[in-house]
């Protein structure tokens, strides 16, 4: 049987935080999503309240409202009177999630063509040198955070505080897919090519260049996912 994934403690992910005390069902959620979303908590797993408040440490109000969130981004679902349980990868979902994706993000990489300064530049660059370093090491799970971490330099910059929480609602059916898809062969070198090609799209200044380039680059994504979508839908007709 694989190992029960460990999920840290409210106390140990304050710790990890730096000190802060943000709220405790925050903490459940994103520790929660993330599991979810690297498949440590795979589709059907039970997600059993008064285990995860001991481990969490947590009255069940937090456990509640977490799951209740990630209820409303598809990544649970809630049966009454049943359990809830971490959805299944529904292909509908992924669909809709990308084509969100690709409407959001190739405007906010043309307003970051236009608006980007040193200061981000320097950053993405910082972040392309952490995934060449991530990469070459096979570190897939932090090459993945990078991955995340560099769309959302791109988005921030764009100054769309409300598009970016609905994009990253609408990412969540998404992601898991694309998780599965890195550890194709050539695929994570592929990204990191075509996150170079984002990043020299905003050096320019060209923002419609820049919009091609990121159009390019999902274009990419959908056709992994559209492997892994083939992929789960032989599994599941066995």
């Amino acid at each position: 049987m694989p190992a029960e994934p460990a999920i840290l403690t409210t106390d140990q992910m304050i710790g990890v935080a730096g000190g802060r005390d943000p709220l405790k069902t925050d903490l459940v959620y994103a520790a929660l999503r993330t599991q979810i979303r690297d498949l440590a908590l795979p589709p059907g797993a039970a997600l059993r309240k008064d285990e995860l408040a001991a481990r969490f440490g947590v009255s069940r109000a937090p456990i509640n409202e977490a799951i209740a969130r990630l209820a409303d981004e598809g990544l649970v679902d809630v049966f009454p009177q049943h359990g809830s349980f971490v959805a299944a990868i529904r292909a509908s979902d992924v669909r809709e999630g990308l084509f969100i994706r690709v409407g959001l993000e190739t405007e906010a990489m043309r307003e970051a063509a236009r608006a980007a300064g040193p200061a981000l530049i320097a950053d993405l660059d910082a972040n392309l040198a952490a995934q060449a370093t991530a990469l070459a090491a096979g570190d897939l799970d932090g090459f993945f955070d990078l991955d995340e971490a560099l769309h959302g330099l791109i988005f921030s910059a764009a100054g769309a505080g409300r598009a970016h929480r609905l994009l990253d609602a609408a990412r969540a059916p998404l992601d898991r897919v694309r998780r599965m898809a890195l550890p194709e062969p050539g695929r994570a070198e592929e990204t990191l090519s075509e996150h170079r090609r984002l990043v020299e799209a905003i050096r320019m200044g060209d923002s419609d260049y820049a919009a091609a380039a990121m159009r390019a680059h999902l274009a990419a994504v959908s056709r992994s996912v559209e492997r892994q979508l083939t992929r789960i839908d032989h599994v599941n007709d066995r």
